[in-house]
């Protein structure tokens, strides 16, 4: 496959005064005309654009190809207004040769995904790495200091234009010094709009900082300079709290997932410890962790026990105790004993990694509300500035005002025109909800799979792992044979047990009391179990088919195998050559919230179905106790498929949930797939939509409940904004609006509907 898949480059910019989806929406026009980009990644949060293009073979050929694209991104770029610095390598913005290897294999990882899957975790590191040495990269707060200092003297001198102009004596130099006051507050507070605003009218784009610029001209030109200085500073001020606002949402992803310490202690050739950065500690090295410590990366325990906070990758609320052979993720909290793991993935691939990289590709997709609002906004701006070019030019001749009236009533329009609000709605409104399913350990792929959630009406269940534990585990045992004794019988069949792999095996010897006998003469019976001498006899343990063969079967057995099988149990017999002694009986149990979580979904109005490829006699007790009616067994994988096909049909949108490895099919024709447990699962992160890190299904029904929420907010926002501008646009043509009412409804309603999609981030589970 790696052969078949177009080599990338990447180029990242620094974008200071991006701040508004609206303006993503111009550099996209203005880069789409250049020949060789596959893909562009916004990042308002870090005020960064991402520039992924074509690579070629290596030669001066291409080096000059690939400059000549990066000077037309750039051209094109400054064309719409914009100061782009390039970002001359993401590994010299951490720091550290090691980092910079390891931030190289990541790229070289992430391109591998093509359009869909480029440059994700890189970005992702570097950013929350860099944003903790320079806070001036992380999040955009960086300009939020010096930025309000600015456009606080801003305010100062467009209030005193305004003093000037209500109190001071009508003359030549005061009006002069009041203009003059105005001009330096416009400069303070609009040359960024302007820049922008002018190089849209020169392209014939009637944008936001389009509006605006003719609109505070214009007042300037009628002589109401005071009021324009104001609407410019509040305007612009308007946009800085609105962005801080956006930075919220998207810091609450951000901070929730830069979590990884910059170095761990790894044990050297010598046996000495050796403090090093992440990126230096190679795969299968030994990491010691410390108690209060943070995992610096995934591995497996291989000394000590302790109790680890999975919240950050998981969002598990209690800790989850950890021994010998358990898996740690990058980015948990150590809280007990300290232990000793070998690495299982470097830092670029870690789970916490591609965790990034799935939420950085999740923050960068457009929901379908997004793509209609921005069509919406796109005829929405021009039709307003012909109204208010209609009511500048017929004003006067239908309604009889004056021409300087006319006009004025034309500017408010403009200004209460701006659709801000109603472009800023969806993403700071998707960003939330996307950060709430993060912090519960939900892994939603885009804003698409978050608005589609809603509207499921089937969910088909795969049953090992998703609704079970996953592992059998001895749930009951009989002596068949008194003379035997009950403890001779369990000492044996443990020795048995703990001496095969087979997971019914390991099933038995976990459930028995330990024994120390040391069977001799072990033998795996293939298909059927395994025959070892145990203090001086020959004792067999397996399944009903080797004790047919032994001639040693009989109804009395047949009727206790059918009793269990009826409740999905797999039998062991122990045997001696002359009787059987025991019977012991193994289950994949029902995980303890999945009977919760089915009643749940059903709750919602989401049918539940059990597609799984056990027996169906075995499908049906598990369902039972999930509380499952339509149970489907012996299904292979291309059944599955086929029967998430015919749910399509029945129901309509239709979810799988399943491990990601035997379901993939099913999951990729499903309308969302969502993996169960899948952290540290690649082929799960990548074949679903969703993601539940913490294998509980209760996570599915949170899911379209907070999808159902995210869609009320959506449409509360739409209406907010669309409601406030329908008002003031009224009391524009109609009564006497001024330019401060239209600043004040622009900034409100750009507010309202910022704080209104914020409350997401404080989504309750069981809202």
């Amino acid at each position: 496959m790696d052969s078949l898949i177009t080599p990338h480059t990447t180029q990242r910019y620094r974008i200071a005064t991006m701040d508004c989806p609206a303006e993503e929406s111009e550099i996209r026009r203005a880069l789409q005309p250049i020949a060789g980009i596959t893909s562009l990644r916004f990042d308002f949060g870090h005020r960064t654009l991402t520039v992924v293009a074509e690579a070629k073979e290596q030669s001066k050929e291409h080096s000059r190809e690939q400059s000549k694209v990066q000077a037309a991104v750039m051209a094109a770029i400054q064309a719409v207004g914009f100061d782009p610095q390039p970002v001359p390598d993401i590994a010299a913005a951490i720091g550290g040769t090691a980092r910079a290897d390891a931030l190289d294999q990541a790229h070289a990882h992430a391109s591998e995904g093509g359009h869909g899957h480029g440059h994700g975790h890189a970005h992702a590191h570097a950013h929350s790495h860099a944003a903790r040495e320079d806070p001036g990269q992380g999040a955009g707060m960086g300009i939020f200091p010096g930025g309000m200092r600015r456009l606080a003297l801003a305010l100062g001198l467009a209030i005193g234009a305004e003093a000037l102009s209500f109190f001071a004596p009508d003359t030549v130099a005061l009006k002069a010094a009041g203009m003059a006051l105005a001009l330096a507050a416009i400069a303070l507070a609009g040359l960024d709009t302007y820049k922008k605003g002018l190089a849209a009218l020169r392209r014939g784009r009637l944008n936001i900082n389009a509006l605006m610029t003719v609109a505070v001209t214009g007042a300037f030109v009628i002589g109401q300079w005071p009021e324009a200085a104001m609407v410019m500073a509040l305007y612009a001020i308007a946009e800085l709290i609105e962005a801080r606002a956006v930075d919220r949402a998207r810091g609450a992803i951000s901070a929730l997932l830069a979590l990884a310490p910059e170095t761990a202690e790894a044990r050297q050739g010598d046996g000495q410890w050796l403090t090093q950065p992440v990126a230096a500690v190679a795969l299968g090295a030994v990491v010691r962790v410390r108690p209060g410590q943070r995992v610096p990366l995934d591995g497996q325990i291989t000394s000590g026990s302790t109790s680890v906070d999975q919240s950050p990758v998981t969002g598990e609320s209690l800790p989850v105790d950890k021994a010998m052979g358990d898996t740690l993720f990058a980015g948990t909290i150590n809280q007990q004993g300290s232990v000793e793991m070998r690495v299982s993935a470097t830092a670029a691939h870690s789970t916490l990694a591609r965790i990034i990289q799935a939420v950085e590709q999740a923050q960068g997709s457009r929901a379908p509300t997004q793509r209609f609002v921005d069509r919406f906004a796109a005829i929405y701006t021009p039709a307003v500035f012909v109204l208010a070019l209609a009511v500048a030019l017929l004003g006067p001749w239908l309604a009889g005002w004056t021409v300087l009236t006319a006009v004025y009533k034309a500017l408010v329009l403009l200004v209460i025109a701006c659709p801000c609000a109603l472009v800023i709605a969806t993403p700071v409104t998707v960003v939330s909800g996307l950060a709430a399913a993060a912090r519960r350990g939900i892994l939603i792929k885009g804003g698409a799979h978050l608005e589609q959630a809603r509207g499921l009406k089937a969910i088909a269940l795969d049953k090992t792992g998703t609704l079970t534990e996953g592992k059998p585990r001895l749930v009951d045992w009989q002596l068949l044979d008194e003379a035997t004794g009950r403890d001779k019988a369990e000492r044996v069949a443990a020795a048995l047990a703990g001496h095969s792999d087979h997971p019914v095996s390991r099933a038995i010897a976990a459930g028995l009391a330990k024994s120390s006998i040391d069977p001799s003469g072990f033998r795996a019976l293939s298909g059927r179990g395994v025959v070892a001498l145990v203090e001086g006899q020959t004792y067999a343990l397996g399944n009903h088919r080797m004790v047919e063969e032994r001639g040693q079967s009989s109804p009395a057995i047949l009727a206790a195998l059918k009793v269990h099988e009826t409740e999905g149990r797999t039998v062991s017999l122990l045997a001696s050559p002359s009787t059987l002694i025991a019977l012991f009986a193994m289950a994949d149990t029902v995980k303890p919230a999945s009977a919760a979580a089915v009643a749940e979904l059903q709750a919602l109005g989401i049918t539940p179905v059990m597609l799984t490829g056990d027996n169906q006699t075995t499908a049906e007790a598990i369902a039972r106790q999930a509380g499952i009616s339509d149970v489907r067994g012996n299904l292979l994988p291309e059944d599955k498929l086929a029967a998430v096909k015919q749910l399509q049909q029945r129901y309509g949108p239709t979810a799988m949930a399943g491990d990601g490895i035997n379901d993939a099919p099913a999951l990729a024709q499903a309308d969302i797939g969502i993996a169960m447990g899948a952290a540290g699962t690649d082929i799960a992160m990548e074949a679903a939509d969703i993601v539940v890190m913490n294998d509980d299904l209760r996570r599915i029904a949170q899911t379209v409940r907070l999808s159902r929420l995210t869609h009320r907010v959506l449409w509360q926002n739409i209406a907010l904004a669309l409601g406030i501008k329908g008002v003031f646009l009224l009391l524009a043509v109609f009564d006497n609006a001024s330019m401060w009412m239209a600043v004040f409804a622009d900034m409100g309603a750009s507010l309202l509907v910022v704080f209104n999609g914020l409350r997401l981030l404080r989504f309750k589970e069981n809202s």
